[in-house]
């Protein structure tokens, strides 16, 4: 097998493949037509072993070769609720929702790979499995379900990749232990005293209250955190208040936490109820507090990180030593019951974008590089016949 002619050979399936799902997207837990179009093009592929309905909305495709280690690779399928604000010919057919993330990107690489792999049988000197994950974006995510239902059964290894808007095309990124933080959500409601505007004193004022707890959760991290520990207390959506006369009885805010080390993560919650107890008593408020842990951090395996690192430079693309990155992702889950390691391909410029929003695009040039990645890392593993020169 050649590499760069099989790719090529692809790309405009791929580059379609990924079009119709940008224009189809359905949002976590509601992915049946985009499940059935994965389900469908599989099918065709007589070499793969398909399981059904993995951990909910999953798919598991396995092909055996003459080799007894099993590498899996796995892409997501789930949109956002965006509404797509591109003028392209694949924008976004569905009000309100599109693939804001590249996930489309990441399932029809897969595909391909499919495909490739399908067509070559004869050069795979062992076992790949291709999982296709549902409900990436919302918590509690598809991953853990689908691990929970076997999806890594008999698997040596995994690797992810996640196509990055900013990042320049073809550039890879990667680094060994945590890449990505555990993103949290928590929820907060101060309750006071209403009243009138004109007669503060006799009330407790919620709106107040919140401004003070605001004000003290931004000193957790600033501290009593270590400065060496990287940590994130984003406070994203407040509510309070019905007119401009009335003294708010109850007000109401959520945000995210993010760490890397569990450790951290506990001390930033009992930092948060401490300032709520404080408040409590030196303002007179009652408090609901929610606090909801997220998607584990990406923490990459040192074998598999530099089985990326060769991969990138065998077939010439820029390899960048990444960054800790303060977003989640629930491939995460998959880190913790097998060896493996994720990583960013390039897919445009520091200008385009950024994930997650009503413009995001990708270049499409990036496709042919994440295809390229999952093919060599089979060839570094020993599991595919690659006729190209080192």
């Amino acid at each position: 097998m050649k590499i760069n002619q099989v790719v090529e050979n692809q790309l405009s399936a791929l580059v379609e493949q990924r079009r119709y799902l940008h224009q189809h997207p359905e949002l976590s837990f509601q992915e049946t037509e985009t499940y059935q179009y994965i389900l469908k093009h599989l099918q065709k592929l007589s070499h793969f072993h398909i399981r059904e309905n993995v951990g909910g909305n999953g798919i598991v495709a396995e092909i055996k070769g003459n080799g007894d280690r099993t590498i899996a690779f796995r892409a997501d399928f789930d949109a956002l609720p965006i509404q797509d604000l591109k003028e392209v010919p694949y924008k976004s057919t569905v009000p309100g929702v599109m693939h804001a993330c590249g996930h489309d990107g990441h399932t029809s690489i897969l595909l391909s790979l499919a495909s490739i792999l399908n067509e070559h049988t004869d050069k795979i000197n062992g076992n790949v499995v291709l999982i296709f994950q549902f409900a990436e974006e919302l918590a509690p995510g598809g991953a853990e379900p689908m691990v929970k239902d076997g999806a890594l059964a008999g698997v040596d290894a995994i690797y992810g990749q996640h196509l990055w808007s900013q990042f320049k095309t073809h550039e890879v990124h990667c680094r060994p232990g945590a890449l990505m933080a555990s993103p949290d959500l928590f929820e907060i409601t101060l309750i006071g005293k209403g009243g009138h505007g004109a007669k503060p004193h006799t009330t407790i004022d919620a709106i107040v209250a919140m401004a003070e707890l605001i004000r003290q959760l931004q000193t957790i991290v600033s501290r009593q955190i270590d400065p060496v520990d990287p940590a994130v207390v984003t406070v994203g959506k407040v509510k309070a208040g019905q007119a401009f006369n009335i003294i708010s009885q109850e007000a109401y805010c959520t945000g995210t936490v993010r760490t890397f080390r569990d450790e951290v993560k506990q001390q930033i919650k009992k930092a948060m109820t401490d300032i709520l107890e404080g408040l409590k008593i030196s303002m007179g408020i009652t408090y609901h507090f929610n606090y909801m842990d997220g998607y584990p951090s990406v923490t990459n395996h040192d074998r598999e990180y530099e089985v990326i690192r060769q991969t990138a430079e065998r077939l010439n693309l820029p390899f960048i030593e990444a960054e800790p990155m303060m977003v989640g992702e629930d491939y995460a889950y998959y880190l913790q019951y097998k060896p493996g390691a994720f990583f960013l391909t390039g897919a445009g410029s520091p200008d385009y974008p950024p994930h997650h929003h009503a413009l995001f695009d990708i270049d499409e040039a990036s496709l042919a590089s994440g295809l390229k990645m999952f093919l060599s890392i089979l060839t570094e593993e020993g599991l595919l016949n690659d006729d190209q020169q080192r």
